[in-house]
């Protein structure tokens, strides 16, 4: 079945068969291995997409549901010239990654989260990042980072 969409703002046009998880298309077909592979059972969060600008679990969703939308993967957090977004480099700052495996999906769900609630308190963060398992870090630096990057985020936006 022919699936269209964008992905990281670049027109895709994929054949696949309809059993197929966006998570595997978008690794397989498309090489954007950034979104990682863990449980697959939707528990995890590694593989956390933005669908249409809302947080997905990836490997729940099939390929063809994502027909005609909008994909946007941890690729697609950086600046066209690769700087990194507010978001990648707070998690640096703030070492809010250690093994680097969940760091994809946390992003994405972050990213979500500082697009729905500008700026979300320390305890809104974890519940939302709750979802998301991290076996290295303790969630502290996740939870500094996400705080430093809505910080950012919004005096950027109150300076436009």
């Amino acid at each position: 079945m022919r699936v269209e969409f964008t992905v990281n703002g670049r027109r895709e046009s994929v054949d696949v068969e309809p059993r197929r998880t966006l998570a595997d298309v978008l690794r397989e077909e498309l090489g954007l291995t950034g979104t990682h592979l863990g449980c697959e059972h939707g528990v995890c969060g590694v593989c956390t997409v933005l669908v249409d600008g809302g947080a997905v679990r990836a490997c729940l969703m099939f390929a063809v549901q994502a027909d005609g939308s909008s994909v946007t993967t941890v690729e697609g957090m950086a600046a066209e010239d690769g700087a990194m977004h507010p978001l990648q480099r707070a998690f640096c700052d703030h070492h809010g990654l250690q093994c680097g495996f969940c760091t994809p999906g946390m992003l994405m769900s972050a990213l979500d989260l500082l697009h729905r609630v500008p700026p979300p308190s320390r305890q809104h963060i974890r519940e939302e990042l709750s979802g998301n398992i991290c076996r290295c870090t303790g969630y502290s630096g996740i939870v500094d980072a996400v705080e430093a990057a809505a910080r950012e985020l919004n005096s950027l936006s109150e300076a436009d």
